[in-house]
Order: C-alpha cells, then sequence, then structure tokens
C-alpha cells in the first residue's frame, strides 16, 4: 500500500511516539476522509504536549475512534498479539506501518538490514562503507530517522526490527538478515517461534533482488532454505567473504586485516562480511575498492551501549552492552573477553525467553565466570543456568548494587560486563536509560583518588 492510496480513506495511526507523529505528518498532506491518532494506554507525553491538528483518543475513547476506520497505519510496539489487532483484523480494516507505507515507493533504493542480533552494527557499516566509497545515502529506519521523515536520496539503508518487517508488502532492492533466534515472542499473535521467524523475514518475500544473509547461523540457513526461489547470497564460507588467518579475504584474494574493523568477537567479524557482501550487492566492487573499504573500517565508530569499553582507575574494565536483550546477544559478549577474569550482570523486563542456549554455552564452553542477578529476571536466569563448573552466581538488589558486588569480585585486568540478556522496560525507560546508571553506578562506587 503506498501513501497515495490513503487519500480520501478513513485513517487511524496508532502511537505517538516519533513513528506515529512521522506518520501523521506523512499522511495528512495526502488527503485522508478522516484521520485520528490513537493509543490504548494515556501517557504523560501524549497528555502533556500532544499540540497537533490531528485529535487524540486514549485508553477508554480507543472504541469509538476506530470506528469506520478503514486503514490503520500501527507504530512497531503494537503487536498481533493486542487485542484491537485481532479485533480489526477480524473486521477487515487494513492494518500495515509507516515503514510498509514508504518502502512501497522507495523499495529499490534500499538496502534493508533485519537480524535477531547484528543489525545495528551491519546497517550502520555498510552506511559508513559506502559513504567512503562515494555512495551517498539517508541512514535510518529503527536507528536515527524514522522512515517517512527521511530526506530524498539516491539511496537508503535501514536498520528494520521485526515489528517493522511484519507489515512489508514490499521488499527492499537488497535484503540483508544477519541472524535468527527467538525474541519478542510476545509481539506475535500466539506467541510462536515460527510467527516470529515469518515475520522477520517477510523482509525478504516480496520481490528483493538479493537477500544477503550469514549462512553460519543455522536457524537462519534452514528458515530461508524452507521458502524456495529466493535470490539467496549466502556469507561466510570460502566462496564469499570470510576470515582467514586474520584476513577478510574474497576470491582468494586477501583485502585488509580483519582488525581494520574495530569490533571484537567472532559475531562481528559475521557481521564484516555480511555488510560486505551487501556492497557487492549494491554494486560496490570491494576487491578493487579495498583500499577505501580499508580506510572506512578503520575510521568507523562503533555503536554506543554495544560492547563499549569503559576504563577505570582501578584497572577493572567495564564493559557496556545494555543493548544486549536476549541470551544469545549475552553469550557472544562473553565470548569476545572469555580468558580474562570475568563478571557479567544479568536481568531486566521478563519476556518469558528461553535461557537454556546461554545455560548450554556455559556449560559446553566452559568458561569461568561470575554472573550476577539484577531484577527483574535476573535470580530467574540464575535458576535456569544452575549449578555448572566455574560458574559463581550472586544476586545484587538492583543495578548499582550490581557493579559495587562486582567490583569485590573482579581483580585488576578482569572484565565486568552488563550484557543483560533482557531488555531494560520496567525497571528503566529504555537500553540508554540503563547505560546511563551502569556508568553512574561505575564512578559512584570508584575509590576515592
Amino acid at each position: 500500500m503506498q501513501l497515495s492510496e490513503l487519500a480520501g480513506r478513513r485513517v487511524a495511526v496508532w502511537g505517538t511516539g516519533r513513528e506515529g507523529i512521522a506518520a501523521i505528518e506523512a499522511i495528512a498532506p495526502v488527503g485522508p476522509a478522516s484521520l485520528v491518532a490513537v493509543q490504548d494506554k494515556p501517557t504523560f507525553l501524549a497528555a502533556t504536549a500532544w499540540d497537533r491538528a490531528v485529535a487524540l483518543f486514549e485508553g477508554d475513547a480507543v472504541g469509538p475512534a476506530l470506528d469506520g476506520v478503514e486503514v490503520l497505519v500501527r507504530s512497531p510496539g503494537v503487536g498481533e498479539s493486542n487485542p484491537w489487532i485481532r479485533r480489526l483484523r477480524d473486521r477487515g480494516v487494513s492494518i500495515t506501518g509507516g515503514t510498509a507505507l514508504w518502502m512501497a515507493d522507495h523499495a529499490k533504493q534500499t538496502i534493508g538490514v533485519t537480524g535477531s542480533k547484528g543489525k545495528s552494527t551491519t546497517t550502520t557499516l555498510i552506511s559508513h562503507l559506502l559513504t567512503a566509497t562515494g555512495r551517498p545515502n539517508e541512514l535510518g529506519g529503527n536507528i536515527g530517522v524514522a522512515v517517512l521523515s527521511l530526506p530524498p536520496a539516491e539511496r537508503y539503508v535501514l536498520e528494520l526490527s521485526m515489528y517493522q518487517c511484519a507489515d512489508l508488502t514490499d521488499s527492499p532492492r537488497i535484503a540483508v538478515v544477519t541472524s535468527l533466534f527467538e525474541e519478542h515472542l510476545d509481539w506475535t499473535r500466539d506467541g510462536l517461534p515460527s510467527q516470529y521467524y515469518a515475520h522477520k523475514l517477510n523482509i525478504a518475500m516480496h520481490g528483493p533482488e538479493s537477500v544477503v544473509y550469514n549462512a553460519a547461523d543455522p536457524t537462519l540457513s534452514a528458515e530461508l532454505a524452507a521458502r524456495p526461489g529466493l535470490p539467496l547470497v549466502p556469507v561466510g564460507g570460502e566462496s564469499s567473504f570470510h576470515i582467514a588467518d586474520g584476513w577478510v579475504v574474497r576470491h582468494g584474494t586477501r583485502l585488509f586485516p580483519r582488525d581494520a574493523f574495530g569490533l571484537r568477537g567472532t559475531h562481528n567479524a559475521g557481521n564484516l562480511c555480511v555488510a560486505l557482501a551487501a556492497l557487492e550487492a549494491a554494486g560496490v566492487d570491494v576487491v578493487a575498492e579495498r583500499a577505501a573499504v580499508e580506510a572506512g573500517l578503520r575510521s568507523y565508530t562503533p555503536l554506543p551501549h554495544r560492547l563499549t569499553p569503559i576504563a577505570d582507575p582501578s584497572g577493572v574494565e567495564f564493559v557496556n552492552d545494555s543493548l544486549s536483550t536476549a541470551p544469545q546477544t549475552t553469550i557472544h559478549a562473553i565470548e569476545a573477553y572469555a580468558g580474562r577474569p570475568l563478571a557479567v550482570l544479568l536481568g531486566g523486563q521478563d519476556r518469558g525467553i528461553d535461557y537454556t542456549p546461554l545455560r548450554d554455552y556455559l556449560r559446553d564452553k566452559a568458561v569461568p565466570v561470575t554472573l550476577i542477578a539484577i531484577p527483574d529476571s535476573g535470580e530467574h536466569i540464575l535458576d535456569v543456568i544452575g549449578d555448572l563448573p566455574g560458574v559463581r552466581r550472586e544476586v545484587a538488589a538492583d543495578l548499582p548494587d550490581a557493579v559495587r558486588l562486582a567490583r569485590e569480585l573482579v581483580p585488576p585486568g578482569g572484565v565486568v560486563l552488563l550484557s543483560p540478556a533482557a531488555p531494560s522496560y520496567g525497571r528503566y525507560d529504555n537500553y540508554e536509560a540503563r547505560a546511563k546508571a551502569f556508568i553512574a553506578a561505575i564512578e559512584a562506587t570508584r575509590a576515592p583518588a
């Protein structure tokens, strides 16, 4: 569905955040027969700052406001499990999102990146390397600017969440998938992994030219193989970009050292190779332009809150990985620092995620580590992990208490890693607020100079 198709129709926009506001501002000039904003839970922000001409209906007023609506444009957080979404679908209301409306007009100019992990790094890296090789682009989506607020451009690079992928009816020209594991099951209609996978991989189901993906991920490879006819571009083997003897290699040619890309860990090496394959799919001759690509890699600034080191006078290295919201992301973080004395701070919003992959990793790899549980789900995670050789388990009252405890347990040269394996909500507004609390706790517990 294109934006122009909303002309003369009765439209509601669900949400008052940046995605909802961008949708309202884009839809109003098209000339809908009516346009309202709704959300089922009143918020302080909307109550105090809503000054737009479009009427806002909240709480009990949502039902009457949606009577007769033909199209609902939902913000990403409004999931298939929401009772109103179920009712509207049963009534035959068309449900879409701002990203889907935008993509209908811009798919051929777009590289879209999704994945259960690695999508933010891969998206920003692709955008940065395109710029470094003389190909200007606009970055947006789930990171930065909402797509309906993006300016006109020759090419776009978008990070797309599962929420944004779910409503797409047009695939980006190049669809990139970094990884696939169970997450956000509470958003799906019935809480099933198969539904999550289908929503995520919807990015590739509507005519992309290329589907670039991490072939080292068995779940991702299996799910894509079960969807025949896709123009797949597997990444990671000797026939594609890969790492060998500390070098990035393509067609048997050493391009540049792996450490030209400063982010640690095997998973980031995979993100790098996927990004390079996406560049190649977009027409960049990475082998011929390897000098410019290497310069771009060396100038890349990592995302905040993703394995960000924080120096400390004690000699202990604190690491902010507040973006970690699943056990798989914490596994990758632990891999990056294995071999040093290590304490990991775990816990956050309890979404019923399965933590057995983290338990199995610690058991099978025999990683010596101290795990410190923080509310709300930290103690549950420790219960799932159970008693394992080399794993010490501790419980903290809150994040500051966990930092204090970690200082007592980790010697100089060791690492204190905030990689919670859970979302921040409940205790914090978002992962950024959680990171600020972590940094504040580090500063508050430093020994006097």
